[in-house]
């Protein structure tokens, strides 16, 4: 079944599309980015929570690594969930519920009397995270014009990094100072509680979900207040072209809900659904393989807990540039070449960590590992919404999401249960080994997508053009 987009949708595509970037383009993305910030708080503390529950609860090997992917379990949960949702409902709801959740979860882990309880609230709360983390960039991806959207949407991702910093600040401040510290590093990370309030003043919904649905009138209102928001940043507002592309989509305007998960394999999408849940499984098996070890795997090496919390800090660190380069090359490289690089860039350090001969080295190669990996998410985030219609956007990028998580929930335990035999080489020739497959299948399966707008990318889509005089803001009112 195919649906046309109606005149009226058609031409507030253009004037999304030819608006510059400005101060409402910056507060979308710290709105969305302080969402994503909060996620990578939690989904990070655990590697720094892990030592001191331990002794604790006396736990063994297997419980340390199923607590170590009992965040992974909820966001896949999350992510499959809030997609579908998303194309259902709205993205705006989505966020909301989803942030609510992830909050009331994280403070009953923060006082969980036992193992059990504390792994049960993580899953609950891994449900928040994986929905804000699969929904906010595709929120934010349709708002943003083509010529920025892989800058924006890799900065937006950035804000993991930031809180990766902020949980490595709170796991060697709080964690290893006195008997409770873990709790209270906990209640921290539900802080963003806060942000409802003025999510629920200032949070707009997705003007393209909104044509998808046929509610033209709505998307007029958010263009038409995103356009007054840029004139009052002190931006000229350019004039809109009078005739713009005929557009058929190839996707119902209104999918049943889960409809998407059999579409994403039709309609010339199934080699991309493909690509994208190899490049999330690999990239996230590498990830959360490294981040939720490196602190015990550190202590192997005859490190204090205290020094290889400080050593996990600096590797830490090295997120931000990484993040904020690959967003940066999104428009430079374009969007597959970023994520093929930075996957190469990070099997050639983890290989080179397995090979380290001094704890000085495996600190300099891990701050390398650490700067690819992150500078992958910032292509693959900005890659994974582009390449699907608005009508299942939010389930494409959920769904590759929540795939990718099984590779996230596998690294823990499967280190955790092979680490006695493989060791430091066979851990990190794993994740050499998962970086490099991804890498391969990005270049020789990928899309290209910088410079073209959503509705272009979409693969049955018929677009015929015509040249037209420009009209002015006047002549539209």
């Amino acid at each position: 079944m195919t649906v046309e987009i109606s005149a009226a949708g058609r031409v507030l595509l253009d004037r999304l599309e030819r608006l510059p970037l400005s101060r409402p383009h910056v507060k979308l993305l710290l709105m969305g980015g302080l969402g994503i910030a909060f996620d990578g708080m939690d989904g990070s503390l655990v590697s720094y929570l892990l030592p001191a529950v331990k002794p604790l609860w006396h736990l063994a090997p297997w419980q340390i690594g199923l607590i170590g992917s009992s965040l992974l379990i909820g966001i896949l949960i999350g992510a499959l969930s809030a997609g579908i949702t998303g194309d259902a409902i709205g993205r705006r709801k989505v966020m909301m519920y989803a942030l609510a959740l992830y909050c009331a979860a994280t403070l009953v882990a923060a006082f969980a009397p036992t193992w059990e309880i504390f792994f049960s609230a993580r899953i609950i709360a891994g449900i928040g995270v994986g929905a804000e983390a699969a929904i906010i960039p595709a929120f934010i991806a349709e708002f943003i014009p083509a010529r920025s959207r892989g800058l924006l949407v890799g900065s937006v991702a950035g804000f993991f990094s930031a809180g990766y910093v902020a949980s490595a600040l709170l796991g060697r401040v709080f964690v290893p100072a006195f008997d409770h510290g873990w709790r209270v590093a906990q209640v921290v990370t539900a802080l963003p509680v806060l942000m409802l309030l003025w999510w629920r003043r200032g949070l707009p919904e997705s003007p393209r979900w909104l044509i998808q649905q046929g509610r033209t009138a709505e998307a007029t209102k958010v263009v038409d207040a995103l356009e007054d928001a840029v004139r009052a940043s002190g931006k000229d507002v350019p004039p809109i072209p009078a005739a713009v592309p005929e557009t058929t989509v190839s996707v119902p305007r209104k999918p049943k809900p889960g409809a998407g998960l059999i579409l994403m394999w039709q309609n010339g999408l199934a080699r991309r659904t493909a690509v994208l849940w190899l490049l999330w499984i690999s990239i996230t098996f590498a990830f959360f393989g490294f981040f939720t070890w490196i602190p015990s795997l550190l202590v192997e090496r005859d490190l204090t807990i205290s020094k290889s919390l400080s050593y996990a800090l600096l590797i830490t660190l090295a997120q931000v540039p990484g993040y904020y380069s690959g967003a940066y090359l999104n428009e430079r490289l374009d969007r597959k070449w970023t994520i093929a690089s930075y996957l190469a860039g990070g099997a050639i350090s983890a290989f080179l960590i397995a090979n380290a001969s001094s704890n000085g080295q495996v600190l300099f190669f891990g701050i390398l590992l650490s700067f690819f990996m992150n500078g992958t998410y910032a292509g693959l985030y900005a890659y994974t919404p582009e390449v699907y219609p608005t009508a299942i956007r939010a389930t494409g990028m959920g769904t590759a999401s929540a795939v990718g998580r099984l590779g996230g929930i596998t690294a823990p335990i499967l280190i955790g249960v092979l680490f006695t035999s493989v060791g430091f080489l066979g851990v990190f020739s794993m994740i050499a080994a998962a970086l490099l497959l991804g890498a391969l299948a990005i270049l020789t399966l990928g899309l290209s997508t910088r410079g073209r707008r959503l509705e272009d990318l979409d693969p049955e889509v018929q677009v015929e053009r015509a040249s037209a005089p420009i009209i002015t803001e006047a002549a539209t009112n």
